[in-house]
């Protein structure tokens, strides 16, 4: 499995809105990218022939890890904390992963966290769930 690299790109354009009416929008997207440039570059190619629009931002995100779910409609931030004995000190060390788990609902997004957590010898405490304003998330594209 390689490593990804993950970046928030956010996109400004003119949505179609319910009623009609255009409005000037900005929707945040996440991109398996190797570099900044590329993070542009796969962006713009995801949004290509949605009219006019504009890469406005791209950052490095935290994000180490993603369960899928290709039923969900929204994805949740969970910040967990991987729990580490130091042998010699027996101290307590607490090391930051950031998750992304698509799911419909908190309480899904909960249960697929711990459902992807399963396998995991670990010992781990999940400090946040959180809903992000992502509209989608798209994988490195597979080369042939």
């Amino acid at each position: 499995m390689s490593m990804s690299n993950w970046f928030e790109c956010k996109v400004r354009y003119d949505k179609m809105m319910e009623n009609g009416a255009q409005k000037k929008v900005t929707e945040a997207y996440l991109v398996d990218a190797f570099t900044f440039t590329d993070a542009e570059k796969r962006m713009n190619e995801e949004m290509e022939g949605r009219g006019e629009f504009s890469v406005t931002a791209v950052k490095r995100s935290n994000i180490t890890e993603i369960f899928w779910d290709d039923t969900a409609d929204k994805w949740y931030h969970v910040k967990v904390n991987f729990i580490t004995l130091d042998e010699k000190t027996a101290v307590e060390k607490k090391t930051t992963s950031h998750i992304l788990v698509a799911a419909s609902n908190f309480r899904q997004a909960l249960d697929s966290f711990m459902e992807g957590m399963k396998g995991t010898m670990a010992d781990f405490e999940v400090n946040t769930i959180t809903e992000t304003p992502l509209m989608d998330v798209y994988k490195a594209k597979v080369v042939e």
